[in-house]
C-alpha cells in the first residue's frame, strides 16, 4: 500500500506547493508544512500542536472527510483572527490515506 498522499499547500504568499505527506509517521498537517519549510521558522505551530494558539490556522479547499473538530480547536479557532467557515488548525488533522488530494490554504500571519 502506498505511504504517502499528495496534499496541496498554498502558502502565505500564495504560492501554491504540491507534497507527499508520509502516512506512516503520525505526523501532522501543521508538522507537514514545518518540514518543507512552506512557511518562516517561528510563525506556525509556535504552541507544539496542542491546540493553544491558531499559528497553523488553514482554510480546507476540498470536500475532504476530516476528523471531527474537538472542542479544544472550536475554542481556539473562536478566538482566532481571519477565521472562515473552513478553518481548520493544521495540527489536529493527522496525516492518513483518505487526505489524498487534500488541498489547503494557511491563513494569514496574525
Amino acid at each position: 500500500m502506498e505511504q504517502d498522499v499528495n496534499i496541496k499547500i498554498t502558502d502565505r504568499e500564495g504560492v501554491m506547493h504540491e507534497v507527499l505527506a508520509p502516512t506512516d509517521m503520525a505526523m501532522n498537517l501543521m508538522e507537514l508544512v514545518r518540514s518543507y519549510e512552506l512557511a518562516p521558522e517561528g510563525t506556525i505551530g509556535v504552541c507544539g500542536g496542542m491546540a493553544m494558539c491558531a499559528s497553523c490556522q488553514c482554510y480546507v479547499k476540498t470536500d475532504h472527510n476530516l476528523p471531527e473538530m474537538t472542542d479544544d480547536e472550536d475554542a481556539m479557532l473562536a478566538e482566532a483572527f481571519d477565521v472562515q467557515d473552513n478553518s481548520r488548525l493544521g495540527c489536529q488533522i493527522q496525516i492518513t490515506h483518505e487526505l489524498e488530494g487534500l488541498e489547503i490554504e494557511l491563513a494569514p500571519e496574525s
